[in-house]
């Protein structure tokens, strides 16, 4: 909901669930050998295959699972033997919504089940964390493997990332979400992302803090004399700290108004000061926020494409989102797709 690249700098974000699921169908091997399909990402391939125990990068959606069993060994699980796996999922690849964090967690919770793994919810969290970003090597921060591990519908979930202390905060039922992917596709292992980190560390390195989450807003001055693009990156990330507190406050006491202006001026500084939209994503936005009724919108997830969500009057969401995703595709060319409501899907 907001609170967009926080996490990997210790902060504080806001995510919840959305209604689309991956799945794992497991299966014991009585060899070492894990042979995996998946529909979505291979369409006509045979199935990719590698060693439980051996596991090599090869740059395709495999990594994301060689990743979990090598990181399930390097937190002290071995797995006795290999597996058959086929994955299924709702959650367009590259959408901005979470889809590795997605196939890391339910592989987790399948093999949990599979070999009786003593993981808790937290751990599987924190392991496919670990796959991502020590075996995949994308740079994210933690808060789409715990969402996707411990959230739930209709409730967010009010995570510090430096602490993983969570709280979960109901969502008023007189607000609805709408979610349309972009049809644009990001990728976060490598390129600006990884930029964008780096610049947050230096930030922090200049500013003599371990990281960003050591500076709140009475800092902005000290941040301002930082050389550019550093005093934006870092602008974004403290006043981004400040707006999540503030939109948990807002959801508590059922202030849509002021939670809708918090989530335009989040979609603002991502555009200005963290430079990570795009023209198409920007004009999402824009044709959202023009909705009549919209309390606010902006992009979801790392950026460079990906989907945008808009806070809306319940009951409304099918016809904004409707309207909004023709309209953007008449201008764009693109095709979009509605995640929610489900209803609008297309």
């Amino acid at each position: 909901l907001i609170g967009e690249h926080t996490d990997y700098n210790g902060g504080l974000v806001l995510p919840t669930a959305t209604p689309q699921r991956t799945r794992v169908e497991l299966a014991r091997r009585r060899d070492s050998t894990a042979r995996l399909w998946s529909s979505e990402a291979d369409p006509a391939a045979a199935p990719r295959a590698y060693a439980v125990g051996d596991e090599q990068p090869v740059g395709n959606w495999t990594d994301y699972v060689q990743g979990v069993t090598a990181s399930l060994h390097a937190s002290g699980y071995d797995l006795p033997v290999g597996f058959d796996l086929r994955v299924t999922t709702e959650i367009p690849l590259g959408s901005g919504l979470a889809s590795s964090a997605a196939l890391e967690v339910a592989l987790l919770r399948g093999l949990r089940l599979l070999f009786d793994l003593p993981l808790d919810d937290l751990t599987i969290a924190t392991i496919a964390h670990h796959a991502e970003t020590d075996f995949v090597g994308a740079p994210v921060g933690v808060m789409d493997q715990v969402a996707s591990s411990m959230g739930e519908e209709q409730t967010a979930l009010y995570l510090d990332t430096r602490s993983m202390a969570i709280a979960r905060v109901p969502i008023p039922e007189a607000l609805e979400i709408v979610v349309i992917h972009s049809g644009i596709v990001h990728q976060h292992a490598g390129g600006e992302y990884t930029v964008r980190r780096r610049e947050c560390e230096r930030a922090a390195e200049l500013l003599g803090v371990a990281q960003l989450r050591d500076l709140d807003e009475a800092d902005l001055d000290r941040i301002a004399a930082l050389p550019e693009p550093l005093a934006r990156r870092a602008r974004h990330v403290v006043t981004e700290n400040a707006r999540v507190v503030t939109a948990v406050m807002a959801l508590r006491r059922g202030e849509l108004a002021r939670l809708g202006a918090l989530i335009n001026a989040s979609h603002a500084s991502l555009r200005g000061d963290f430079a990570v939209s795009t023209p198409e994503i920007d004009r999402l936005v824009e044709l959202a926020q023009a909705e009549p009724g919209v309390y606010g919108a902006r992009l979801t997830g790392g950026g460079f494409g990906g989907a945008i969500l808009a806070l809306v009057p319940v009951e409304q969401g099918h016809g904004v989102a409707m309207r909004v995703a023709t309209r953007y595709a008449a201008e764009t060319g693109k095709r979009p797709t509605v995640m929610m409501p489900r209803d609008a899907a297309r």
